[in-house]
């Protein structure tokens, strides 16, 4: 495959592969592609559903043993879309608040399972970003949905998702797990 530049993002965890992406992408023109090569299981995902955000085209993965290549195109000036957020969020703080309340919350992570065996909130579902949209029918609309993942960027992605999908009660939880000091439950 004729790639325009390649991007080394091996041995870098969730959020950076996108950050590195996000900013390799504005060197290129418009329809050129870039391969970026990462370990993290989960960018798969993450590439996906970012390209789906910014009007960028994922063109697929290929896996060379450890190494994931991901190929992106540079969508033109009209193909492009204005990087959205989801607008409802609420830190850390607040959902421990919740959980410790004894608040009604449901809480969704959105990252891969082997990081979520090592160490997720008590009662959180997991399913990941990457099968959200084969699985998003498992989740009630009626519930509050607290998501959350290892950053705050892949929550983002999901909730804007499951808004789309008409969730009413859904809140990106910020800045995610990495930050979190309540009670964690591994299952490794």
């Amino acid at each position: 495959m004729d790639v325009n530049k390649v991007l080394d993002a091996k041995g870098l965890a969730c959020p950076m592969p996108i950050v590195k992406t996000k900013k390799e992408m504005t060197t290129l023109e418009p329809g050129q592609v870039l391969e970026i090569q990462a370990t993290d299981k989960g960018s798969t995902a993450d590439l996906k559903a970012w390209s789906t955000s910014t009007g960028n085209h994922y063109l697929g993965t290929i896996e060379e043993g450890d190494i994931l290549k991901h190929y992106l195109r540079k969508a033109s000036a009209e193909e492009e879309k204005n990087e959205t957020t989801h607008p409802d969020i609420v830190s850390l703080e607040e959902l421990l608040n919740r959980i410790e309340g004894n608040e009604t919350v449901t809480v969704l992570d959105v990252r891969e399972p082997a990081e979520f065996a090592f160490g997720h909130i008590p009662g959180a579902i997991n399913i990941p970003l990457g099968e959200l949209e084969k699985r998003f029918e498992e989740l009630n609309k009626e519930d509050h949905l607290h998501i959350v993942c290892r950053s705050g960027n892949r929550s983002d992605l999901a909730a804007q998702h499951l808004a789309e999908k008409g969730f009413q009660n859904v809140k990106n939880v910020v800045p995610g797990m990495k930050d979190w000091s309540g009670p964690v439950i591994k299952s490794h």
